[in-house]
């Protein structure tokens, strides 16, 4: 357990960073378990097709450009767009054993794996390394070991029943990160449609054991760029918060305006590289 530099106070463990060691030789037990049960995942059903991370050929870029399309498309259509962005809070620990395992039989994935799974999420034990600590082991009951291999792709599975059918919209995921997104005739209108489907996500995650970081949350209402007027002042209420819609909002490195413009991300990838923008001046033609 290291501490964070520059904290007014360690009393809370949100003032440490955590640092996993593990055994080597077991990493590379579970990156071969990890590479073949990757290849079934997607064949039997265990992943959502609009879920990336922690999958071969599938990155941010992906996510991200998903996303613009996605609300191009409704936007083509005459609609309305909205998006609500979501941060599953400290999903890792929170992964449990018997209802992945459960999930695995149910697609029919070969035994072995399934016993693998298994057992690798049972009775792990691990142990705090900070000054003034017992240093003793303790039994982890539920989640993936932080640092493993596996750990990202297990959890991606778990959460693949978080990506429901929305009618006129459509809910990506990377890894732990979501963005819910609809469309209707009004900005408003989508507001009241976020709010229903914040309150079914939040009923199917507390059934696996895990909950969305309230405070992460943002909003943003999408506009084309022939708009003048600017998108919508509406903002939602989830659990007794209002949230105002965003200017922009950064999502897995990417900034994002209403009117989907990429000036406002390079610009902000350029502030901050130094020197980058006199390099690119220097070698484009003249």
């Amino acid at each position: 357990m290291l501490d964070k530099p520059g904290k007014a106070s360690y009393d809370t463990p949100a003032s440490f960073r955590v640092i996993v060691l593990l055994e080597t030789l077991s990493k590379v037990l579970e990156r071969v378990i990890a590479s073949r049960l990757s290849l079934l995942a997607r064949h039997t059903g265990l992943l959502h097709t609009h879920q990336t991370g922690s999958l071969p050929g599938l990155s941010t870029f992906d996510t991200t450009s998903t996303l613009t399309h996605e609300v191009r498309l409704l936007q083509r259509l005459g609609s309305k767009v909205s998006s609500l962005f979501l941060d599953i809070k400290g999903g890792f620990d929170n992964v449990d054993p018997g209802q992945l395992t459960s999930a695995l039989r149910a697609k029919e994935v070969h035994k072995y794996l399934t016993a693998w799974v298994g057992s690798f999420l049972t009775d792990c034990m691990c142990r705090l390394l900070f000054q003034g600590s017992p240093r003793t082991f303790s039994l982890v009951a539920v989640g993936t070991p932080p640092g493993s291999p596996i750990s990202p792709l297990l959890f991606v599975m778990y959460v693949s029943p978080l990506h429901p059918v929305i009618p006129k919209g459509i809910v990506v995921s990377y890894v732990d990160d979501f963005v819910v997104t609809v469309s209707s005739s009004t900005h408003r209108r989508n507001v009241q449609l976020l709010q229903g489907h914040y309150r079914s996500l939040c009923s199917s995650a507390a059934l696996r054991g895990l909950t969305f970081s309230v405070p992460k949350n943002e909003l943003i209402h999408w506009c084309t760029p022939q708009e003048r007027s600017p998108p919508s002042t509406a903002g939602v209420r989830l659990d007794n918060l209002y949230f105002s819609p965003k200017d922009e909002v950064r999502w897995l490195g990417y900034w994002f305006t209403p009117s989907l413009s990429t000036s406002t991300h390079f610009s902000k990838r350029l502030s901050l590289a130094p020197g980058a923008l006199d390099t690119i001046k220097r070698l484009s033609p003249p």
